[in-house]
């Protein structure tokens, strides 16, 4: 038996930076994590973002006719505006809509909490914000198990750029597309899977005490390796 708590990612900084992501993904603890990419239709964003430029032009023009000084967050929002619809109407960026959801596992409440404060610390170091799934934990259990259903649908809108950097391309993981299965990662539990055989040199040395399975892991590779 565990105790489960599902959280979901509400609010991003203005600025994501390449890699961001990797220490959650790192973390020696056990959870759950599903990103749900849901991509909108570029005709349909540019008409929303066209509204939006309007509104915010108009704030921009209110003040200036009221002899106020500039307000640098609506001048800010504008210029982003702007250079997001450049990037759609010229095709170097795509929309989406981006859930984010982690499930916490734990043997007990105290140790959720435990997790959930380190996973904060985290994120609100880099100003990424979580909330709890607050009466939807079944169906935040179900969103983070590999079904592909979001059932949550707390989405955030990102255009491509800032979305590649959630993307965990860079962990502690040893991984090989082409190789067997050696053990499991200590660190966060998941498959090391590698090809030495791949490599220009594959020579390899086994080093344990008497009786640690020396010579078992070396026939259980072999095995491995013929069956690959």
């Amino acid at each position: 038996d565990a105790f489960c708590r599902t959280l979901f990612v509400f609010t991003y900084p203005r600025y994501l930076t390449a890699n961001w992501f990797a220490p959650v993904i790192n973390l020696d603890q056990q959870m759950n994590l599903s990103l749900f990419i849901h991509p909108v239709e570029t005709p349909w964003i540019l008409k929303k973002l066209e509204k939006k430029v309007a509104q915010v032009q108009v704030q921009i023009e209110e003040r200036e006719e009221k002899g106020l000084v500039r307000d640098p967050m609506l001048d800010t929002a504008w210029q982003d505006l702007e250079d997001l619809r450049d990037s759609l109407q010229q095709g170097t960026e795509k929309f989406f809509k981006f859930g984010l959801y982690i499930t916490l596992l734990g043997k007990s409440e105290k140790m959720l909490d435990s997790m959930e404060n380190r996973l904060r610390s985290i994120l609100e170091s880099k100003m990424v914000y979580l909330k709890p799934a607050l009466f939807q934990q079944p169906e935040g259990f179900i969103s983070t198990l590999p079904l592909a259903h979001d059932q949550i649908a707390v989405h955030t809108s990102l255009n491509s750029t800032p979305l590649s950097s959630i993307f965990p391309f860079v962990s502690v993981d040893l991984t090989d597309n082409q190789g067997i299965l050696y053990g499991i990662n200590q660190h966060n539990n998941s498959l090391i899977l590698f090809d030495r055989f791949s490599l220009e040199n594959a020579n390899s040395v086994i080093l344990a005490k008497s009786g640690a399975g020396k010579s078992y892991a070396v026939k259980l590779e072999v095995i491995r390796s013929l069956m690959f």
